[in-house]
């Protein structure tokens, strides 16, 4: 009787993060129907209504009323169309939101806010980092007029995955990020331990966007930096400075223009920890980039070029597979995902 009812505190648990997360309204549909059942049930639905909805009547609401809107519709006709009891109050909330929905500024028609949830499973082997983390999280829809940077990719989750699964690889240790985006992956690294974090980016309003996250989730400049960093202005001087100990990137093999800026930058950070390593006997600096691969022209033309520079770039997605702490994330296809460590052969 406990395992029943731990299995739907859980499933409860995975809805309310599903909503915080701005899930599809069809994969939060399905994963309504999951935690009772194959039903949208009263107990689900006044669920959704009370902890989920009501809950999240809140200034970032601005940002999110067109979401719960829909997803208030999703659910009532979802349980219409299967004949089952509507709770009223779900009319009652779909109409207030229509008209909250009224006053949303023009301008932050394409911001929203979300709560990523990072759930550890039972059983979790590693006690150093079992605490679920919540990432507070702004972003923006609007990937047409180049604000990719403050956007959430598939590559973020996973890396971010991948550091709260292996902390030792990270904790106590200086980490820099290229192309920081939304800044997710550093909120990781400061969960699992990291001594220090540098995020960088080539955008400002996407750097500007990154401080803003950094705040909502209580971080400092002393323990995580933000650096304006364009790829091709970089120098070995400037990035020696930091004294890394490891590389991260995510979904940044995107662009051929930018593959030679890259391969460059990777070079001057992966080459600088290896100079410091004959000095001082320190280990060899290492990035592990998670990227989604797009187009395999642009790919292989990394790699080449990578070869070229001599970097090693080796597949470890199956051999180091981080946990899935995002149990509740229906959209979020990790299969597409690859993880590559990065190193400098000579």
């Amino acid at each position: 009787m406990a395992l029943v009812q731990d299995t739907k505190s859980h499933n409860f648990l995975c809805l309310k993060a599903a909503f915080l997360a701005l899930e599809p309204a069809n994969c939060f549909i399905s994963l309504a129907r999951q935690t009772c059942g194959g039903s949208l049930t009263e107990e689900v639905q006044n669920f959704i209504l009370e902890l989920c909805v009501e809950n999240s009547v809140q200034s970032d609401i601005l940002f999110n009323s067109t979401y719960v809107k829909n997803i208030l519709k999703k659910v009532i006709v979802a349980a219409e169309s299967t004949c089952e009891v509507v709770v009223e109050g779900l009319y009652e909330r779909f109409a207030k939101i229509s008209v909250l929905q009224e006053y949303v500024m023009r301008g932050e028609e394409n911001k929203i806010f979300k709560k990523i949830s990072f759930l550890f499973p039972f059983g979790t082997s590693d006690q150093s980092c079992l605490k679920n983390l919540v990432v507070s999280l702004h972003c923006s829809l609007n990937l047409l007029e180049g604000d990719t940077g403050c956007a959430l990719w598939p590559s973020s989750l996973f890396l971010s995955e991948f550091i709260l699964s292996y902390p030792k690889l990270f904790s106590e240790k200086v980490c820099f990020e290229v192309g920081s985006g939304v800044g997710l992956v550093g909120v990781a690294l400061a969960h699992v331990g990291a001594s220090k974090v540098i995020l960088t980016d080539g955008d400002r309003s996407s750097l500007g966007n990154m401080q803003h996250n950094l705040e909502l989730n209580h971080l400092t400049s002393d323990k995580v930096h933000i650096q304006y960093l364009p790829w091709e202005y970089a120098t070995e001087i400037e990035l020696s400075k930091y004294k890394h100990d490891c590389v991260l990137g995510a979904d940044i093999i995107y662009d051929p223009k930018c593959v030679p800026h890259l391969i460059r930058v990777l070079c001057m950070l992966l080459k600088s920890k290896r100079s410091l390593m004959f000095a001082e006997e320190t280990e060899a600096s290492v990035a592990y980039i998670a990227t989604v691969i797009r187009n395999k022209e642009t790919f292989n033309y990394f790699i080449g070029a990578a070869e070229e520079a001599h970097l090693s770039v080796v597949d470890i997605t199956e051999d180091q597979q981080p946990l899935n702490l995002l149990p509740y994330m229906l959209s979020y296809d990790r299969a597409s995902v690859r993880l590559y460590k990065i190193s400098y052969l000579f």
